[in-house]
């Protein structure tokens, strides 16, 4: 998968959950998958737009009511669902609030190995500075990124790591993006 792809995927809040709660056996229909998410209706049905513009849902042709439709993972959507399930077995039920935020998957994906600021920043061109480093410090805050200095560089450098629960998703994440 293309980490363009994968940023634009993980944007919306809930397309993870969605997609993982699809994998998981979850019924494609709308109730259902609110239930099994916890989302808000505005969020869920902002996710569910996105996933069908980005071809990894399709409404289920013959099935459902027009104001209840049923929906199902497309050939990519189910690739995207199985990498979202394996996320969601590393993760606690605690983590899916960072894991919710735009560039955190993406960031902990970068870090699949320790990297300076700079090299993250190359790898998702998209991201600003101030993004990344929100994204950096609210995962050190959560233990899932560990900052050290390189005091032999000059001048010093930070490097970043992902450790514990953040380097347990970045290695899941990272063979199936396109790092490792």
């Amino acid at each position: 998968m293309d980490i363009n792809l994968f940023v634009n995927i993980t944007s919306r809040a809930w397309a993870l959950p969605i997609l993982s709660s699809l994998h998981s056996g979850v019924a494609g229909r709308q109730a259902v998958l609110l239930a099994a998410t916890g989302a808000s209706r505005t969020a869920f049905a902002q996710s569910m737009d996105h996933l069908i513009d980005l071809g990894l849902l399709e409404r289920n042709p013959g099935h459902g009511h027009p104001l209840r439709p049923e929906f199902r993972l497309t050939p990519l959507g189910k690739t995207v669902a199985a990498l979202a399930d394996r996320i969601r077995d590393v993760a606690t039920e605690e983590d899916w609030p960072l894991l919710r935020r735009s560039w955190t998957l993406p960031v902990l994906t970068s870090l699949h190995r320790p990297s300076h600021f700079t090299e993250i920043k190359q790898q998702l061109p998209t991201i600003t500075d101030r993004a990344l480093s929100q994204s950096l410090k609210s995962m050190e805050a959560r233990d899932w990124v560990c900052r050290s200095v390189d005091s032999a560089a000059r001048p010093p450098r930070s490097i970043y790591s992902a450790v514990n629960t953040g380097g347990r998703i970045s290695q899941v994440i990272a063979p199936d993006v396109g790092f490792a």
